[in-house]
């Protein structure tokens, strides 16, 4: 089940920010960057922060009738959401979508803990997070293919695949075994004890230092999903790497190029995906000779200048292989998070310290919103900066808006201007160095990195 739900989840998740900024004649939405950030940075955070609620509520009335649930609002949200084509419609139904994810995220790592004991946890979670990334490095390989014909079949393959899950739930599940399956809390009661045990733990400085830290790196990290696919469709010229495959793969160019001879944006992107696949269990052997801090400090530091050198260049081959950096980066820094926090907690609350592991990812979340909306936008939206370039010019052109697209303001800018799209693309990444983003990117990468150093030399060893 969390093989098909991450093969549903990422397959459309991968290609989120496309569909949402995109040029409406291209089927996808037109939005601005900024209010791409506002939905996926808002909506991905509340997905993180409700599993707090979630997780209480499977308790109570039971697994499987928790994920039929999830899978029922997955599947009728993923159905339903190509019909919306403004902000707040989208916006909403994105957070009803994130509502089924959040109903869905606690359960299988729970119900994995529940049936397995100390001699078998480590295969077992070690299955859950191998099929966590094959789902991921399957998913989008799937919908960039139906993305070829329609945006809404990138959506309708997502809910045929969760809907699977029903099958699987109905004939194959087992509700696992509960150690005590009286509840003697009321649901609100429950619920205040969960906030109750959250704030005690924050009442830790210490620990709501780490956590703030942590933030950093994931407001670091969300770029990958939300502004590199941006920024490669915008600007990357995944040409070359079409070129080198049909030289030595034919096959494969056919298959993952356009009839443009391009690699579009999501299959240049599951580099990282299907590193961790090859890669993770050597990764992990190699990192557990170090300490947990330095090896997620080295971790967040490679994983940041990956990024930072995929969003410097407009050579589709330099991505790739700044890809395949940021890959050994997530393998080395975000196992390593989880395993930080049970060392740093107190024993006697290592199981509430651990509970709030997601509230960082949320925060970070929430904060990659903005850097990828407002910054991005001010810094690096193509679209933004060529309307700098024909106002300094005094050249008038019609508002993007209504049957005006977006590619109709560029192809007419490059008209004006008596250019190619590709000779002004060129003028505007020489003119306003759009790649200068990657200095926002490592910069938050490497403050994280710095600061948890300074946590653990300052305040950590003098507690």
């Amino acid at each position: 089940m969390e093989l098909f739900e991450r093969w549903a989840w990422y397959g459309f998740y991968i290609v989120f920010a496309l569909y949402l900024t995109n040029s409406t004649d291209t089927g996808a939405l037109g939005f601005s960057q900024t209010q791409k950030g506002w939905i996926m940075g808002i909506g991905t955070g509340f997905l993180y922060l409700l599993p707090i609620l979630t997780g209480a509520l499977s308790d109570r009335i039971g697994y499987r009738k928790t994920l039929y649930i999830a899978y029922s609002i997955y599947t009728l949200v993923f159905l339903i959401m190509p019909i919306f084509k403004t902000f707040v419609p989208v916006f909403i139904i994105f957070l009803m979508l994130a509502t089924g994810a959040a109903l869905f995220k606690p359960i299988v790592a729970a119900t994995v803990a529940k049936t397995t004991d100390e001699e078998t946890s480590s295969i077992g979670f070690g299955i859950f997070y191998m099929v966590v990334n094959i789902g991921a490095f399957i998913g989008p390989f799937v919908t960039g293919y139906f993305r070829k014909f329609s945006w809404d079949y990138v959506f309708y393959s997502s809910a045929v695949v969760i809907a699977f899950n029903f099958v699987l739930l109905t004939f194959l599940y087992k509700e696992p075994v509960q150690k005590n399956n009286k509840i003697s809390l009321s649901f609100n009661e429950q619920i205040s004890l969960i906030f109750g045990n959250i704030r005690k733990a924050l009442s830790d400085w210490r620990f709501s230092l780490f956590l703030l830290i942590i933030a950093g790196f994931w407001t670091m990290f969300n770029q990958f999903y939300m502004t590199l696919p941006v920024f490669i469709d915008q600007w990357v010229n995944t040409g070359v790497v079409y070129d080198f495959l049909n030289k030595y793969w034919p096959w494969l160019a056919h298959n993952l190029g356009t009839d443009k001879g391009t690699i579009p944006a999501e299959y240049l992107m599951n580099t990282d995906a299907g590193c961790i696949i090859l890669f993770q269990i050597l990764i992990s052997w190699i990192v557990m000779r170090y300490k947990p801090l330095n090896a997620m400090m080295g971790g967040i530091i490679i994983n940041a200048i990956g990024l930072g050198l995929s969003l410097a260049t407009q050579n589709g081959i330099y991505v790739f292989f700044a890809l395949v950096i940021f890959s050994i980066g997530e393998m080395s820094s975000s196992p390593k998070i989880t395993e930080y926090i049970g060392r740093i907690a107190p024993s006697d609350k290592t199981a509430l310290y651990m509970g709030c592991s997601y509230i960082p990812v949320a925060i970070g979340y929430l904060l990659a919103g903005v850097v990828s909306g407002n910054v991005y936008q001010g810094m690096s939206d193509k679209i933004t900066l060529l309307q700098r370039e024909v106002a300094s010019r005094g050249i008038n052109l019609p508002s993007i808006g209504g049957n005006f697209t977006k590619n109709d303001f560029f192809t007419t800018a490059a008209s004006k201007l008596n250019m190619s799209p590709e000779q002004l693309t060129q003028l505007l990444w020489d003119k306003y160095h759009p790649a200068s983003f990657w200095m926002v990117v490592v910069g938050i990468g490497f403050a994280a990195a710095f600061l948890l150093l300074l946590y653990d030399r300052y305040v950590l060893k003098k507690s």
